[in-house]
């Protein structure tokens, strides 16, 4: 509610608090003024008790119904009974004397806030009833002019109080949904505030599981893969009597090392590649395949398709890491004489095919990598899912195996 609502709903409080006494006093005075009008000693004291117990009911009734009937904007049997007592102390006030009519009139006020459903209607006719007679000329009429005049002011003043009464209840009914619908997407507001709380928590939960798998895999990618080339090159040395042949195969051995120092550092700083630190990924993989190939022996080509584009960092080193792993997974269970890498630049994806001519293998019987405790094709799968992309190897025994990971195009700058 705003300041404007706020004060006009003080207003109307201190109106339907203060407007009976105002009207009776109007009355008072009124009906003083035209002292002849009234009959009597006897109408004199009537009319004196009567409006001595107008002012006890007003005070009773504000002074401990009224502001409970207020906040709860519904209409009680105490209200109904209230409003009729009072409505039959104005009409005697204005039999008595007709200017007691305005007193009359504060039944028009608040019969909406005093009488519940249709009885409204009731209380309405019987103010408009009083206020009526005392503009036909004052209660009963005693000609037929009079009773013309009266039916017309009935209907008049009885017509028009509908209508306010029918207006009024719509507004009623508008705030009362207005209130129903705000409380209702406050709800909702706060239903989604708490889902998005446990969204962030879950969100956090799974970064982090996220941030330890990928940690893993670049560890396997890495020092698990440098470790086992330099095991690889130290064996060499421990079977060959050559000791030519035995010192190259150290210095690849300690190139190895030194590869993998490099790519540990890499790792604890931002887990992005060492090849990718000055090269784009065109250039990354060439070098990979390249050292690959001088370092198991097996012939290695690799081949560039399309237009090439500057790729985002997280995407270079996820097909990076992709290749070294089927790199990786090649030499150890291809036994491949031939392997080709391609990188295809395709309008909105950029695609890694990775072949060999190996002796392959059924996909379908690889077993998951929870009970292998590898990362595998599930860690490729992952990797290129990770960044919205998907993976689909193609192997049959004795024919080779083809991988292939598609991911969208994402560009550096984006």
């Amino acid at each position: 509610m705003n300041a404007s609502d706020a004060r006009i709903d003080r207003y109307w409080e201190r109106l339907h608090v203060w407007g009976p006494y105002g009207l009776l006093g109007t009355s008072i005075v009124l009906a003083v003024v035209s002292a002849g009008i009234v009959d009597g000693p006897v109408d004199w004291y009537l009319m004196g008790a009567l409006v001595v117990a107008a002012i006890v009911l007003q005070a009773w009734w504000h002074g401990t119904r009224y502001r409970r009937v207020r906040r709860g904007r519904s209409p009680s049997r105490a209200g109904t009974a209230y409003y009729a007592v009072r409505w039959a102390i104005a009409f005697v006030l204005t039999w008595i004397n007709p200017f007691f009519a305005f007193y009359a009139a504060t039944g028009y006020m608040d019969a909406d806030e005093l009488i519940p459903g249709l009885w409204r209607r009731l209380g309405l006719f019987a103010s408009a009833v009083t206020v009526a007679g005392a503009q036909a000329g004052g209660l009963m009429p005693d000609s037929t002019a009079q009773w013309l005049g009266f039916a017309a002011l009935l209907a008049a003043n009885f017509g028009l109080q509908s209508v306010v009464a029918h207006i009024t209840e719509q507004e009623e009914q508008r705030s009362r949904e207005r209130t129903s619908t705000i409380e209702a997407l406050q709800q909702a507001l706060d239903e989604n505030a708490a889902l998005h709380a446990q969204l962030l928590v879950q969100a956090r939960e799974a970064g982090v599981a996220d941030e330890r798998r990928r940690l893993a895999a670049e560890i396997h990618d890495t020092l698990a893969q440098g470790l086992t080339g330099i095991i690889a090159q130290l064996q060499v040395v421990a079977n060959t009597p050559d000791e030519g042949q035995a010192r190259e195969h150290v210095h690849r051995a300690m190139d190895l090392a030194r590869h993998s120092l490099g790519e540990a550092r890499r790792s604890v700083h931002n887990l992005a590649p060492v090849a990718l630190e000055h090269d784009g990924l065109p250039q990354a993989l060439k070098n990979t395949v390249a050292d690959w190939g001088e370092r198991t022996g097996i012939r290695a080509e690799f081949t560039v398709a399309g237009t090439t584009e500057h790729l985002h960092d997280e995407l270079s080193a996820t097909l990076l890491r992709i290749a070294q792993e089927a790199l990786s997974n090649a030499s150890r269970h291809a036994r491949a004489g031939r392997l080709g890498v391609t990188l295809t630049f395709l309008g909105d994806d950029v695609i890694l095919d990775i072949r060999d001519d190996g002796v392959g293998f059924d996909p379908l019987a690889v077993p998951p990598r929870s009970r292998t405790g590898g990362f595998g094709l599930d860690g490729m799968r992952a990797r290129a899912e990770r960044i919205a992309g998907s993976l689909t190897v193609e192997s049959e025994p004795g024919h080779g195996t083809a991988l292939s990971a598609r991911v969208p195009l994402v560009r550096h700058d984006q």
